[in-house]
């Protein structure tokens, strides 16, 4: 939506951080780890050249990020490179606050991005909007230590596999075979990515502002009446059941054997781990009898701000070129557990001598779960107000797991509430097309 129209919607924060002459501001949303590495490659790109200067600024998370780009685009000093999550891609694209990449750079190889990376920030005559930056997908770990002592010798491909592990680990005094945090990226819109499952009518909205959500009639509505039940009988634990009440924590501690992720927490976990249990890292599980498609991309992409001047905007797009470079992209991967995102990638770690390194565990395994056959469906989400509409569905499934009502009519409640906001969202663009 227009930048106008969402902060009337958004809690925007007072403070913004007004570009400095001669320096190229980046914007970005991650702490931790992520942070730590997208510092170093800030750091990287000032030592390599002299040409440009980039200055870096964290804003502690997407959601914050967001807010404080609506203000300071408003205030005409917003940053020239902006970091969006997956999420906002519509709301940029409509947002008249940002220029294509490949508009800005139109001879980069663009088809040498993952199908999976570029299909998610595209439009629809195929032109990258955003250049993909942090990309993850949705791994699955365990704590193959734990479940051999269980007596499970081989790593769960199914949920009919993970659910016999995780009786066979309860049976084994295990009090959270399986964990999860019940976020709607995890065990909603990535569920339905890799078994072909439409969330919204027109394709996920990529073929129309009048869609209309869909997910309450899919496999993805019995999924999660099956994970509340499995959390009865004792199986899966949602993060808040823990000692920690941490998902990360409640893995790497040992308490849980087995979890759905992000590829990005993969550094998090092997760290943890060394010296104590032995990880394994696969493709998210199916249930048996269903095609594997691709995982959606996640992570966040980088925009390019308008209201720049031509050198500024020069410096934004050295910045861009530079971290596109395969030697960038494996120093990140290695550093963060994200997957690369372009295809030259994998050939560069293979020349490396590392390819078999744990330090590139995910790239690989990324890779091959983003580019499984895709579909109309899986192409990403194009629905406006999806930021809004992911805490919508947390909100309703909370109270399904609290025992407030069941999971379908928490389904059905998040549908009716989401085709609310598309409907508020189509008017408020009435008569554009999408790009």
């Amino acid at each position: 939506m227009k930048f106008s129209t969402l902060a009337a919607a958004a809690a925007l924060l007072a403070g913004t951080c007004p570009a400095q002459a001669a320096n190229i501001d980046f914007w970005y949303g991650n702490t931790g780890a992520v942070e730590t590495a997208i510092k170093a490659q800030c750091d990287a790109f000032n030592a390599a050249q002299s040409e440009h200067k980039i200055t870096c600024i964290g804003q502690g998370s997407y959601e914050i990020l967001m807010q404080k780009a609506i203000a300071s685009y408003r205030a005409k000093n917003a940053p020239v490179l902006l970091q969006v999550l997956d999420a906002g891609t519509l709301d940029m694209m409509l947002s008249d606050a940002v220029v294509p990449v490949q508009d800005e750079l139109p001879d980069v190889k663009w088809g040498s991005y993952i199908a999976g990376a570029r299909a998610y920030y595209e439009t629809s005559k195929g032109k990258l909007f955003a250049q993909p930056y942090n990309a993850s997908t949705l791994l699955f770990y365990t704590n193959k230590t734990e479940l051999e002592k269980a007596g499970i010798a081989k790593t769960p491909e199914t949920w009919e596999d993970v659910i016999d592990a995780a009786r066979k680990l309860k049976a084994a005094g295990s009090t959270c075979p399986f964990v999860t945090n019940g976020e709607p990226w995890i065990v909603f819109e990535q569920f339905s990515a890799r078994h072909g499952l439409p969330i919204a009518s027109k394709h996920n909205g990529y073929d129309g502002l009048d869609a209309e959500y869909v997910f309450n009639t899919t496999l993805a509505a019995k999924h999660m009446v099956n994970l509340a039940e499995w959390r009865s009988e004792g199986l899966v634990r949602l993060a808040a059941d823990t000692k920690s009440g941490n998902l990360n924590t409640a893995f790497t501690s040992g308490e849980c054997a087995m979890l759905e992720s992000s590829s990005g927490s993969y550094t998090t976990y092997t760290k943890a781990f060394e010296g104590k249990y032995e990880l394994s890292v696969g493709m998210a599980p199916m249930y048996k009898g269903h095609e594997r498609h691709n995982t959606f991309v996640g992570g966040a992409s980088l925009y390019i701000m308008k209201g720049h001047g031509k050198e500024e905007v020069e410096g934004a797009k050295a910045f861009l070129d530079f971290v596109r470079r395969p030697e960038q992209q494996m120093s990140f991967a290695a550093a963060t557990g994200y997957v690369p995102v372009t295809n030259d990638v994998l050939d560069a770690i293979g020349k490396s001598g590392e390819s078999n390194s744990p330090k590139y565990a995910t790239a690989a395994i990324g890779i091959v779960s983003m580019s499984e056959p895709a579909t109309p469906d899986t192409r990403g989400i194009r629905l406006g107000a999806y930021i809004q509409f992911r805490q919508i569905w947390t909100e309703e499934t909370q109270k399904a797991f609290a025992g407030q009502q069941t999971m379908q009519v928490a389904f059905d409640n998040a549908k009716k509430r989401g085709d609310e906001l598309l409907r508020r969202f189509q008017q408020t663009y009435k008569g554009v097309a999408l790009p």
